[in-house]
């Protein structure tokens, strides 16, 4: 599929949109609009590595199910997330955000690339729907940052809070 780009200009400092963007976990409050039913792939989820799953809301997808996990992080000028998505996972993924700044403020650029294994993976690839979905999006992101308005649900990890493994039979 053709790269999505979409700008939004943030009246907040670089660094703070960066840190907002770094950890995953906030993704979902601004993407909850067509990604629900986030699960956290760690327990630590900044930075490097730091990955989700959630499910696509989208008209006839049978192969709902997506994931991410950023794999660049230079701070402060950009995020690099790649993931796949699709039946068994077959379309991979790509989502670049960019931070220039401007004035006082921040200019966000953010790109989305999926690439297709299968001719017939083209049904999940809908352009016009994620351009859409992604324009939201970042609309969504920038009332957040700059009103603390629209926010979303942010995902846990399952099972609660870690508690140190005692009394284990699989101690040594």
């Amino acid at each position: 599929m053709d790269p999505i780009t979409v700008d939004v200009v943030i009246a907040r400092p670089r660094e703070e949109v960066f840190e907002y963007l770094a950890d995953i976990a906030n993704h979902a409050e601004f993407n909850d609009h067509f990604m629900v039913d986030w699960r956290l792939t760690r327990e630590d989820t900044y930075g490097v590595g730091a990955g989700a799953r959630w499910k696509a809301k989208m008209p006839f997808n049978r192969f709902p199910w997506g994931d991410s996990t950023i794999v660049e992080a230079e701070r402060p000028r950009r995020i690099v997330e790649v993931g796949r998505t699709g039946k068994f996972n077959r379309i991979r993924t790509i989502s670049v955000y960019e931070l220039e700044p401007a004035g006082k403020g921040t200019r966000l650029r953010f790109t989305f690339e999926s690439e297709r294994k299968l001719r017939t993976d083209a049904i999940a690839d809908r352009h016009g729907f994620m351009k859409r979905k992604l324009r939201k999006s970042m609309r969504r992101l920038q009332s957040i940052l700059e009103e603390d308005y629209g926010r979303g649900t942010r995902p846990t990890i399952a099972g609660g809070p870690r508690k140190p493994a005692t009394d284990s039979p699989f101690r040594g």
